[in-house]
């Protein structure tokens, strides 16, 4: 039952390519790549994200990663926590269990715009999703693919916590 608690929803970006992509992407693929975007969600306190390992949390800003390149403001959820825990918990053993993750079609990304859209009812910016599809409509992108489809990308939280929600 809704007690009429609202709580910020933060997306955290991070640039993979730490620039890289920006400088390159016009010489290898031919047009313009501001960065190979990771992005995760914060909400209650906690940061939310999607990789090899599966369904993660750690304390905002906590990942391997760091500090995210930009943050975007969501909105405001009146989802309380444990709703949103449970709705994990499914989503953890259905949709985005660790095997379920693929560079290309199935990453941290969709997983940020499918809690986003939970949460808020809005999803997260397109540029940051159709990158796959605008890397991979290149040339280079193509003959890349069979090399990027074996990269798995799981930024461990570094504070111990392994799962999600164990606050």
């Amino acid at each position: 039952m809704a007690d009429g608690s609202s709580f910020n929803v933060k997306l955290h970006i991070y640039d993979l390519s730490k620039g890289l992509a920006r400088q390159l992407s016009p010489l290898m693929l031919g047009k313009q790549v501001e960065g190979i975007w990771h992005t995760s969600v914060v909400v209650y306190g906690e940061e939310f994200f999607f990789g090899g390992g599966g369904i993660m949390s750690c304390f905002p800003g906590c990942t391997i990663l760091g500090m995210p390149d930009s943050t975007v403001d969501l909105g405001n959820s009146e989802v309380p926590r444990d709703l949103f825990l449970e709705y994990l918990s499914s989503l953890r053993e259905s949709t985005y269990r660790p095997e379920k993750y693929h560079l290309f079609e199935h990453n941290c990304n969709t997983f940020s715009s499918e809690i986003a859209q939970f949460l808020t009812g809005t999803r997260i910016p397109s540029y940051i999703t159709d990158l796959p599809s605008e890397v991979l409509s290149t040339p280079f992108g193509q003959a890349l693919r069979p090399l990027l489809e074996s990269v798995t990308i799981a930024p461990s939280g570094n504070n111990g916590m392994n799962g999600y929600g164990q606050r």
